[in-house]
């Protein structure tokens, strides 16, 4: 009775933390082109201090040691492998906000936010907004 008892409590924590690591953005994602839907790159997302960030972990089009042209600062000639594109999202109500998402291809950065559509736990939409009220929306796909 008690391994019985013991296995069930097992089961329902393993499930408990699989619905609750779909809930959040965490994971590796495929970004695809929203213009051309080419997939271009994973993404780890990860949390940090309350917050979420992501990485770039793997370039679909490019060579793994590829650098960032484009990018401006610290960013600078820096591969695109291992850099941090994502930046302080954070929780609210049923979606992620107040964070940053930098273009690789331009070098610019805007406000992001980040959410699940209704039953599909698998698919990430990402929200780069410019200040000028501007914004565009990829889906990203769930690597694991």
């Amino acid at each position: 009775m008690m391994k019985q008892l013991l296995l069930l409590l097992f089961v329902t924590l393993a499930g408990v933390v699989n619905v609750q690591a779909q809930n959040t953005p965490t994971g590796i994602w495929k970004t695809v082109d929203d213009e051309t839907g080419e997939a271009k790159s994973h993404v780890e997302i990860y949390q940090d201090g309350g917050k979420y960030h992501g990485k770039i972990t793997k370039l679909l089009q490019y060579p793994q040691d590829q650098v960032c042209e484009a990018c401006t600062g610290s960013r600078k000639g820096k591969k695109l492998v291992g850099m941090v594109i994502v930046n302080d999202l954070e929780p609210y109500k049923d979606y992620w906000k107040n964070g940053t998402i930098m273009d690789p291809e331009t070098g610019n950065e805007y406000g992001c936010s980040v959410w699940f559509e209704e039953g599909k736990p698998d698919e990430l939409k990402v929200r780069g907004k410019h200040w000028t009220g501007v914004y565009r929306t990829q889906t990203w796909y769930r690597v694991r």
